[in-house]
C-alpha cells in the first residue's frame, strides 16, 4: 500500500485533473471527472546515466529541486539538478487545453565535463482488483494499460527501446527492462527510451504523452492506434503556447480583485489567482458537481476520503464562483446537480460523486439541505435572474418540506426522522450550527417567495399555497430563535455550545452571525462566546482550531476556514484590525504555489492536510473580496 497524502501541485483541463508532488512525481490522474476515477497507483520516471542503476527523477539523494508554475497558468515546471552527474532536467507538465492528453516535456542539459549516456524509463502501475483487473499490452511503440472500461496510453513520438508488461518493479530498479511478452496479466509495466549520448554543454529535448481512453468509445484493439497516431502528429510546441494563452486569458477574465498595494499584498494576489486557476479543475463540466479537493487518501488511513461533492461545501464554493464571474458554473450546480441528487423526501444525502451518483456515506446532515436553499437565493442576489428562482422553486419547496419535518421533530421532541450528523460529521444529534443553517434557509425561502410571487399573479392556487407557506416560515423563524437561545446557551460557561451532549465550544457557532444572521455580532451572549473562543480555540500561532478537544489528524491544528470565519465575524462586528490579524494567519499558511490547505501545521505554518481544499479557497475568495471592498487590503 502506497500513501501519497500531499498533492503539492494540480494541473488539468475540463476533462482531466492531475496532481504532482513538489519533486515532480505524477501522483494522480482523474479522467472525465475531477473525482472518479483515479487510474495510477504508481507512475515513476527516471534515468539510467552511463552505468548507473535507475535514478528516480522525483526521488534521489543527489537531486536538488525547484518547482514553479509558468506565471498565470496551470502549467507546472520542475527543475531537477542531479549533483552527482551534474545533469539538469527541466520537466514541464501540463494538460492540453484542446486534447485529452497529459504532456510531459523534458529538457536534459549536460553541465558535466564528461559524456553522459542517457536512457529514460517509466514504471507505471494501475489500480487493480478482482472487479477491475488491470493488464499490460505493448503495440506500435505504445504502452497500453487497460481494464474493462478504460485504457491508459503512454507514448512518445520516438521509438521505445525496450518494454516489459509483466512485474517490472524489480527489474526497473536496475535501470533496465525487457520481456518476451507483448501482453500480460499484470497491473505494472515499464518502457525505456534510449536518448543517446549528451556531450558536455549539450541539450536533449524529449516528450511523453499520457491519454486515458474510454473503451466504450474507442476500441483498444482496432481503433485506438489511429487515435494515438493523431495525437503524435500534434505540434506540441504550439499546443503548449495555446494552453498558456488559454489560462492567461481565463485568469484575466475572472480576476476582479482590487488591492491598495499589490506589491505589499503579493501573497494575497498569489492565492487569489491560484484559486481562480484551481476552480475549473474541480468542477464536473457535465453536471456542475464540485469536488471538495483532489483525493489524498485512497486507502482511508486517516479519513473517509475527500474527492466527493458535499452539497453544503459546494454552496459556499458557488458563492465564490459568482464573485469571480463564474455564474454559469454556479447555476449549473443548482439547476442540474442539485436537481438530480435531491431525494424524493426533499433532502440531500451527505455526499455524492460529481457525476451525481450517491457516494459512500455514513449518515445525513440536515445542514446540507438547508444550505442548498440558502445558496439558491445567494446566487440569485448575484444574477437577479427571477427565471432561475422559478426554475428551482419546486426543488426548494420539496427541501423546505423535509426541513419542516426535521424542525417539527426537534421542537416537538418526537424524532421520527433519523438523527442528523453535525457539519463535522462526528456528532449525531441536535446541533447549534444545523439549526442556525435552517434558520438561514427559512429566511432565504421567505425572500425567494417574495421575489418569485409576481411570476404567479395569474395562478390563484399557487399564490394561496405560497402565502400559506410564508405564514408557517415566519412562525418557525421566531420559534427557532427562541429555542436556540433557550437551549444552547450555557450559563456556567457563559457561551453558546455546539450540541446538547458534549456541550463543547465550536468555531462553527460563528455561523449564527455570518452567514445565517441568527444573532447580531454585538449580542451580549455572543460577545461572551467570542471571548471564550479566544481563550480556548486560539493556538499560540494565532490560528483557530475547530472545537475543544479536536483530535482529527493529530489534533490541535488550526483550520483555514476557522480563521476565515473569524475574519468574517470581526468584519461584521466592525473590528477591522482583529479581522486583518486573523486573515494574515491564513496568508502566511499558503504553500509555495499559493494553495491553501484544510489545516495548518503550527510549527511549519504550512498546509498539514489536503492541499488545495475547495472550501478553504472559496472562503478565501469571499473574505478577500470583502476586505478589498472595505479598503483594508
Amino acid at each position: 500500500m502506497i500513501t501519497k497524502y500531499y498533492n503539492d501541485a494540480i494541473i488539468g483541463n475540463k476533462k482531466i485533473t492531475a496532481s504532482l508532488s513538489k519533486t515532480g512525481e505524477l501522483l494522480r490522474v482523474f479522467n472525465q471527472a475531477p473525482d472518479y476515477k483515479q487510474f495510477f497507483e504508481i507512475f515513476h520516471a527516471g534515468l539510467k546515466i552511463n552505468d548507473s542503476a535507475m535514478i528516480y527523477l522525483h526521488n534521489d539523494i543527489n537531486n536538488i529541486f525547484n518547482q514553479y508554475y509558468i506565471e498565470n497558468t496551470n502549467i507546472l515546471v520542475t527543475e531537477i539538478l542531479n549533483t552527482y552527474f551534474n545533469l539538469k532536467t527541466i520537466q514541464t507538465d501540463y494538460v492540453s487545453i484542446k486534447e485529452n492528453v497529459i504532456v510531459r516535456k523534458y529538457k536534459f542539459i549536460n553541465n558535466n565535463n564528461i559524456d553522459l549516456n542517457l536512457n529514460y524509463l517509466i514504471y507505471s502501475k494501475l489500480f487493480t482488483n478482482i472487479n477491475n483487473d488491470a493488464c499490460g499490452f505493448f503495440k506500435n511503440d505504445v504502452l497500453f494499460q487497460y481494464t474493462h472500461d478504460y485504457t491508459a496510453c503512454i507514448f512518445s513520438k520516438e521509438k521505445v527501446t525496450s518494454y516489459q508488461v509483466n512485474n517490472a518493479e524489480n527489474s526497473i530498479m536496475n535501470g533496465s527492462v525487457g520481456g518476451k511478452d507483448y501482453i500480460g496479466m499484470s497491473p505494472d509495466s515499464a518502457i525505456e527510451y534510449y536518448l543517446g549520448t549528451l556531450k558536455p554543454g549539450e541539450e536533449r529535448n524529449f516528450e511523453i504523452y499520457i491519454n486515458i481512453n474510454d473503451n466504450s468509445a474507442i476500441n483498444l484493439l482496432n481503433e485506438l492506434d489511429t487515435e494515438i497516431e493523431r495525437f503524435r502528429k500534434i505540434d506540441y510546441k504550439k499546443d503548449l503556447d495555446d494552453t498558456k494563452k488559454y489560462w492567461e486569458k481565463y485568469l484575466k477574465s475572472h480576476s476582479k480583485l482590487a488591492l491598495k498595494d499589490e506589491k505589499k499584498n503579493h501573497l494575497v494576489k498569489k492565492i487569489y489567482d491560484r484559486t481562480i486557476l484551481l476552480m475549473p479543475l474541480l468542477i464536473n463540466e457535465e453536471t456542475g458537481g464540485i469536488s471538495a479537493g483532489v483525493e489524498s487518501d485512497e486507502y482511508k488511513t486517516k479519513c473517509g476520503r475527500y474527492s466527493y461533492c458535499w452539497p453544503r461545501d459546494a454552496v459556499f464554493v458557488t458563492e465564490a464562483l459568482d464573485e469571480i464571474g463564474m455564474e454559469k458554473e454556479s447555476e449549473k450546480f443548482y439547476k442540474n446537480f442539485c436537481k438530480i441528487t435531491q431525494s424524493k423526501n426533499g433532502g440531500w444525502e451527505q455526499r455524492y460523486y460529481t457525476d451525481g451518483r450517491l457516494a459512500p456515506c455514513w449518515g445525513y446532515q440536515i445542514d446540507e439541505t438547508a444550505s442548498v436553499i440558502f445558496g439558491v437565493f445567494e446566487h440569485y442576489q448575484y444574477t437577479k435572474n427571477v427565471k432561475f428562482l422559478k426554475d428551482t422553486l419546486k426543488m426548494c419547496e420539496k427541501a423546505m418540506d423535509f426541513l419542516e419535518k426535521y424542525v417539527s421533530d426537534v421542537l416537538e421532541e418526537k424524532f421520527e426522522l433519523p438523527k442528523s450528523y453535525d457539519l463535522w460529521e462526528e456528532h449525531e444529534g441536535i446541533s447549534f450550527y444545523s439549526l442556525a443553517s435552517i434558520f438561514g434557509a427559512y429566511n432565504k425561502m421567505l425572500k425567494i417567495l417574495e421575489e418569485v410571487k409576481p411570476e404567479y399573479k395569474d395562478n390563484r392556487l399557487k399564490i394561496e399555497s405560497m402565502e400559506k407557506r410564508r405564514k408557517v416560515l415566519e412562525k418557525r423563524v421566531r420559534e427557532l430563535r427562541e429555542y436556540i437561545l433557550k437551549t444552547f446557551y450555557d450559563e456556567n460557561k457563559k457561551c453558546f455550545v455546539r450540541n446538547l451532549d458534549d456541550r463543547r465550544l465550536d468555531i462553527s457557532l460563528l455561523g449564527a452571525v455570518i452567514p445565517f444572521k441568527l444573532f447580531s455580532p454585538k449580542e451580549k451572549k455572543f460577545l461572551t462566546t467570542i471571548e471564550r473562543m479566544n481563550m480556548t480555540l486560539r493556538t499560540y500561532t494565532g490560528g483557530y482550531i475547530r472545537y475543544e478537544g479536536d483530535t482529527y489528524n493529530g489534533g490541535y491544528n488550526p483550520w483555514v476556514i476557522s480563521n476565515l470565519w473569524m475574519v468574517n465575524y470581526y468584519l461584521e462586528a466592525g473590528e477591522n484590525s482583529k479581522a486583518k490579524e486573523c486573515y494574515e494567519f491564513v496568508i502566511r499558511s499558503c504553500s509555495g504555489h499559493g494553495f491553501l490547505g484544510e489545516q495548518v501545521n503550527n510549527e511549519t505554518m504550512k498546509p498539514s492536510w489536503i492541499i488545495g481544499l475547495t472550501w478553504s479557497h472559496a472562503m478565501f475568495i469571499l473574505t478577500t473580496t470583502k476586505l478589498s471592498k472595505l479598503g483594508i487590503i
